[in-house]
């Protein structure tokens, strides 16, 4: 993985510590060029990963990115699926059937909606994971994405019910259809680590939120310190300024000299702060 990653937080309103900033950025980020502009400076930066989530705007980024191949020879993105406002807004909409018949592939369209109401009617759950992991895909065809995400909300949900196995489903598809590495995004590593453990998936790639302040971290900061020593897996670490209550040099020392730290994600909207973070990190990595 590559050491920094471009999140995209900012583009869609989510600020955890303030209601007013995240109103303000999704203003400004209501259309796609303004959230092209500011990848493009990530990019003009040195930062070759886009990790996303699956909202429709994405779709035009990866539309423009398609149709400038040589401008973006060198660019990846690393998508978090699903995107679950879509899904919820699709599902009161046009009801289970249609909102999947919306999100499928283009190409064989009718047979994979078949395919997904024989799951729908014999419990193939693995059908139906694969069924919607491609959906989420095809927004990225003919893109670099070495590595795909499950999100958090998902996630989770996954670790609370005690459903394991669906990490295996999630891990042998997109290894299998897309060449790419499973990655799992949660908001509670030391849980997490303990059932991919369980289901049997070795060193895995795990985004979790990693502070000095310990801020939006369950069980509290001496647990993630510990299982980023002890514990075998390949982390990503996320929110990493706690949403601003630290400071920037403060913020990326404590997380740089962290063991097995692979990758920092970090979202940000202006081409300074872009600059000075990427600046940051490399500097204290060394």
């Amino acid at each position: 993985m590559e050491r920094i990653l471009f999140g995209d937080n900012q583009f869609f309103g989510i600020n955890h510590a303030s209601e007013e900033k995240a109103r303000a950025q999704a203003m400004r980020f209501r259309n796609a060029e303004a959230m092209i502009e500011v990848l493009d400076s990530a990019h003009e930066a040195g930062i070759k990963v886009f990790m996303c989530t699956t909202h429709a705007k994405v779709a035009e980024i990866t539309d423009h990115v398609r149709a400038h191949p040589s401008r973006y020879s060198d660019f990846s993105f690393y998508p978090c699926m699903p995107y679950a406002h879509k899904y919820a807004n699709a599902m009161a909409e046009h009801g289970p059937l249609d909102a999947l018949k919306e999100m499928l592939p283009p190409t064989g369209a009718m047979a994979a909606l078949m395919k997904g109401g024989m799951s729908l009617a014999s419990m193939n759950v693995e059908g139906l994971a694969q069924l919607l992991i491609d959906a989420e895909m095809k927004m990225f065809r003919g893109l670099n994405t070495p590595v795909i995400f499950l999100q958090n909300v998902v996630t989770d949900l996954l670790l609370g019910i005690g459903f394991y196995e669906a990490f295996n489903i999630f891990a042998r598809h997109v290894k299998s259809r897309y060449g790419a590495e499973p990655g799992f995004i949660t908001m509670n590593l030391p849980a997490l680590l303990d059932a991919l453990e369980q289901a049997g998936i070795e060193n895995p790639i795990v985004c979790a939120t990693v502070n000095k302040a310990g801020f939006r971290m369950p069980g509290g900061l001496a647990a993630y310190e510990s299982a980023l020593k002890n514990r075998q897996f390949r982390p990503v670490a996320m929110s990493v300024l706690a949403s601003g209550a630290i400071q920037p040099k403060e913020a990326i020392e404590y997380v740089c000299k962290l063991p097995k730290v692979e990758s920092i994600v970090f979202g940000a909207s202006s081409r300074q702060n872009i600059v000075e973070t990427k600046r940051l990190i490399d500097e204290l990595s060394a």
